[in-house]
C-alpha cells in the first residue's frame, strides 16, 4: 500500500482527468519515442531515494512499450555546481546502469540549471515532459517559475515530485508545476510504490498522452489523481 495521503476517489479521479485534458496533447510522430528528461536532486540528502530511483525507472519503459516507446536523459546536480546529463536513451538497462554509476555529494540545490537545460533541450527538439524529483528548494523563486513557464510555452510540462515534508520546498514545487502546465505530487520517502506510479503516470503521458496515462494497468494513474491539484480554471 501506498503511505500517500487520498482525497476521495472519484473527486480525485475527476481532477486528475480534468487536469491532464488541459494539458498540450502529446502525440509523438509516428515512429517516433516520446521524449522525457528525468531530473533530481544528487544532493547528499537524496541518497536513499536515488538507490530507489534506480530500482524503479525501469518501470516507465514498461509502461510505454506498446505505445511507441520512450526516451529519457537522466539529468541530475549534485557537489559544487556540478550539473550531468546523459543522451537520450531508450533502453532501461542502460539507464539504470548509469545511475548506479553516481553517488550523492553534499551541495545546494541547481533547479535553474535543470529547468534551462531542458528549455534548451526542447527548443531543439520537443520534449513531452519533465520530472523533477527533489527534496529542497534553496534558490530564488520568481527565476525559476519563469523558466518554468517557458517550459510551457513550449508544450514541455513539469512534473514536480517532491520528497519530505519542507513546506517552503512543496509551495515551490507546486508553483512550477502549475506555471509549466504540468502537475505536483509529494511522496512519502519510505513509500516505493508512491514513487513507482508517478513515473509510470508521466511516463505513460510522455509516450502516449491522456489516453495512454487513464488506460494504466492497475489503476496507477488514480492512486496519483488524489495527490495532484485541482485543475487550473478557464
Amino acid at each position: 500500500m501506498s503511505n500517500l495521503p487520498a482525497k476521495p476517489g472519484s473527486s480525485a479521479v475527476a481532477e486528475f482527468l480534468a487536469r491532464v485534458d488541459r494539458l498540450p496533447q502529446v502525440r509523438p510522430a509516428s515512429g517516433r519515442c516520446g521524449r522525457l528528461v528525468f531530473a533530481i536532486d544528487a544532493t547528499a540528502s537524496r541518497q536513499p531515494s536515488w538507490d530507489r530511483a534506480c530500482q524503479l525507472q525501469g518501470e516507465m519503459f514498461l509502461a510505454t512499450r506498446d505505445l511507441g516507446g520512450l526516451a529519457v536523459q537522466l539529468a541530475y546536480f549534485r557537489g559544487f555546481q556540478e550539473f550531468s546529463a546523459t543522451p537520450f536513451l531508450t533502453d532501461a538497462a542502460e539507464l539504470t546502469r548509469r545511475m548506479t554509476g553516481v553517488q550523492c555529494l553534499g551541495g545546494q540545490t541547481q533547479i535553474q540549471r535543470v529547468l534551462d537545460h531542458a528549455l534548451a533541450e526542447t527548443r531543439r527538439d520537443r520534449i513531452h515532459a519533465l520530472i523533477l524529483v527533489g527534496d529542497a528548494v534553496e534558490e530564488p523563486l520568481d527565476p525559476l517559475c519563469h523558466a518554468a513557464g517557458q517550459l510551457g510555452l513550449h508544450g514541455t510540462p513539469v512534473f514536480a515530485f517532491h520528497e519530505g515534508g519542507n513546506p517552503r520546498a512543496g509551495e515551490a514545487f507546486r508553483q512550477l508545476a502549475k506555471v509549466s502546465g504540468g502537475a505536483y505530487a509529494p511522496f512519502d520517502a519510505a513509500s516505493a510504490a508512491g514513487l513507482r506510479e508517478l513515473l509510470r503516470a508521466v511516463a505513460a503521458y510522455a509516450a502516449g498522452g491522456r489516453a495512454a496515462l487513464v488506460r494504466l494497468p492497475g489503476a496507477a494513474a488514480r492512486r496519483i489523481a488524489g495527490q495532484l491539484p485541482a485543475p487550473r480554471e478557464g
